[in-house]
């Protein structure tokens, strides 16, 4: 029996990217401003001028993950013929689900196409509707369902697909890196190239958590303002960010099979019985109405939509939303491919699309539909004056004046803000985890990382947090965060393309020899080495 390889502290890819967070922390702490100008200015060079880039790498995801689940090879299993699942279906989809981007789901399911209706910070002013019309309800809906269902989570799913595959089927090191084999070749190999790539993704997953973390104290500080009456200040926001960083940091350090599973479970649940309280007490016939026209609408626009880099919707529109979402999706998918791909052995990658990618965005498009559609018939009958409080307070402030709406608010609202910390917690628990184990050598899928780095990581993230939320306001209230998410994406935005580019050499290209030539593809991985 093989003695068990060494883990150590791998030094080429942890001291470039925590100095460099360190740098940002420290400018943050001693010239907020600075920091804040900083990534303003990375949001406008990457969101502006590449945003062509964003829409084009979208789509290119897409259209992937839509060939691998209707092709031959999305009967490949992970692992082997003979692997087996680790977790239940339901399991692996909660986990799926609220690791990624469940506070986002929560934050904008009401603030979003309010925003939208009301054309509050300017998002139709280039469509020939009015804001508050029945036109402009279908778009707000629509354009919702288009930010936060199939194209995102196609993102997230290729490259959790590349990984695990490469892993688990070819015997690569458990990395983003591996997933360049195909396009690189035994460049890959080259220690200097694996630490160039695994830097850029933990400095990307960090500056997107960070942002995550920085909208979710925005959020829940102003719950607690408009329900308890406690001030939204930096004093407010330091006790939440310790309280989050609490859980989510002794979650990780639980590991995967108790910590994250743990957490995703109860906030599943939440999730579905909120569901249910809408449903019942929420306007159904209504919501039921404007989703299918909503549908209808999307599907009608949606070329436009996905090519649009401003010159059609206009900045308000496409830059600081679509643009924003696609950055922010594009930071968290190297290392959430990472997290989805070690949740995920033993599944085909059809499974392994149907769990990450189908059902996701049908509950991405199920929960704006409920949420958004009750916000937009209250906002329309004078039951609620949602887009006056999204002016007055700012672009996260609409899901409180909802929620107070709504009968035993006063149980919902403590729920909903238990919601929003634990979906961060959640998700910073498994982010936090998979930067540790890219900053440990010879990891696998199956281990866990060590306990200190977790936690290193952990305030890390926090810190950066809690500076851009409590200095980087802004006209939405959350300028500095979609700033700070803006530029993680943009330093992960060349990588995902080649992560791209290399699922298209492996699964399309080479990909339909599999099923008469079984090792097609690994002779693929030994070719590039010759």
């Amino acid at each position: 029996m093989s003695a068990p390889i060494k883990k150590s502290l791998n030094r080429s890819v942890f001291i470039p990217s925590f100095a460099i967070i360190l740098l940002a922390v420290t400018i943050g702490l001693a010239n907020n401003e600075l920091l804040v100008s900083v990534a303003r200015q990375l949001f406008y060079l990457s969101l502006s001028d590449f945003g062509w880039l964003y829409q084009l790498l979208a789509v290119a995801a897409l259209g992937v993950t839509v060939y691998i689940f209707f092709s031959k090879v999305g009967n490949i299993r992970l692992g082997g013929e003979n692997a087996k699942p680790t977790f239940s279906m339901a399991t692996t989809f909660a986990m799926a689900l609220t690791g990624g981007i469940a506070t986002g789901v929560v934050t904008y399911s009401v603030n979003e196409p309010i925003i939208y209706l009301g054309n509050v910070y300017g998002e139709i002013g280039n469509q020939t509707f009015e804001p508050g019309s029945a036109e402009a309800a279908i778009f707000a809906l629509a354009r919702s369902f288009h930010n936060w269902s199939f194209i995102p989570y196609a993102m997230y799913s290729i490259v959790g697909l590349m990984i695990g595959y490469m892993h688990f089927n070819r015997q690569q090191r458990f990395s983003i890196s591996s997933t360049l084999l195909p396009i690189l070749g035994n460049t890959e190999r080259k220690p200097l190239v694996r630490a160039v790539v695994d830097i850029i993704s933990i400095l990307a997953i960090a500056l997107g958590l960070a942002s995550s973390l920085g909208a979710g104290l925005a959020l829940i500080s102003s719950g607690l303002e408009v329900e308890y009456g406690i001030a939204s200040n930096p004093t407010t926001w330091l006790i939440l960010t310790l309280i989050i960083s609490a859980i989510f940091i002794t979650s990780a350090v639980s590991g995967l099979k108790r910590g994250i599973r743990f957490l995703s479970s109860v906030n599943a649940y939440i999730f579905y019985a909120f569901v249910v309280i809408l449903l019942i007490i929420g306007p159904l016939n209504y919501i039921l109405s404007l989703s299918v026209t909503s549908l209808g609408y999307w599907l009608d626009n949606v070329f436009l939509w996905s090519f649009d880099t401003k010159e059609s919707g206009g900045e308000a529109l496409v830059t600081w939303w679509t643009m924003y979402d696609w950055s922010i999706w594009i930071a968290y998918a190297p290392l959430m491919g990472l997290f989805l791909a070690r949740i995920s052995y033993g599944r085909t990658l059809r499974e392994f699309l149907v769990i990450n990618w189908i059902l996701p965005s049908a509950f991405g498009i199920a929960w704006f539909a409920i949420w958004g559609g009750s916000a937009i018939k209250w906002q329309m009958d004078g039951t609620l004056d949602l887009i006056a409080v999204v002016t007055e307070s700012g672009a996260v402030s609409g899901l409180w004046g909802f929620l107070q709406h709504l009968p035993l608010s006063i149980l919902l609202i403590p729920l909903a803000i238990l919601t929003l910390i634990i979906s961060f917690s959640t998700a910073a628990d498994s982010m936090s985890s998979t930067i540790a184990t890219i900053c440990t050598k010879n990891m696998t899928a199956e281990e866990e990382a060590p306990r200190k780095q977790k936690i290193l990581w952990g305030l890390s993230i926090g810190v950066i947090a809690y500076i851009m939320v409590a200095f980087g306001g802004g006209a939405q209230g959350v300028d500095g965060i979609k700033f700070l998410a803006a530029a993680g994406g943009f330093t992960v935005l060349f990588l995902f393309a080649l992560i791209v580019a290399a699922a298209v050499k492996t699964f399309i290209v080479r990909g339909a020899h599999e099923q008469s030539q079984p090792d097609a593809l690994g002779q693929l991985v030994e070719t590039a080495h010759e």
